[in-house]
């Protein structure tokens, strides 16, 4: 029956803690795992703490440079728009439809290379730099 006293953890799940100091014969005597010489090795040092704040930021990996947490824009420019139709309304799912970018998430831009031929394109739902506005 299934009660309190009975339950056991699955074998294998749990381990013995690493018992050190406790002579040869166990593994972890004469120097229980601390190495030889240094501050370390001595007692009173539990860790990067009481090392103090100059080891702990030799330890830490750094990474150079900054990464936005902002998608980068997909571009798409005036010259690809030509494969449109008069009067047409152009938003990210048409983009996506025309295979002009790839998905929705990421926002869209509307750069100014190349040279739109057809009129009453309405745009909406993208960004639209400076050079885009002029050339349109």
């Amino acid at each position: 029956m299934l009660s309190l006293h009975t339950i056991k953890p699955k074998s294998g799940s749990t381990k013995n803690r690493k018992r050190v100091g406790r002579g040869n014969a166990s593994g972890h005597g004469t120097y229980s795992t601390r190495g030889l010489k240094g501050q370390k090795s001595r007692s009173g040092v539990t860790g990067l703490k009481r090392l103090g704040m100059k080891s702990m930021m030799l330890n830490i990996p750094k990474t150079r440079g900054f990464k936005s947490l902002k998608p980068k824009a997909q571009v798409v420019n005036l010259f690809n728009l030509n494969q449109f139709k008069e009067g047409a309304k152009i938003n990210q799912k048409v983009l996506i439809k025309a295979g002009l970018i790839m998905n929705n998430e990421s926002p869209v831009k509307l750069l100014g290379k190349g040279e739109l031929k057809i009129k009453n394109l309405q745009i909406s739902g993208l960004k639209v730099s400076d050079s885009a506005k002029f050339n349109n």
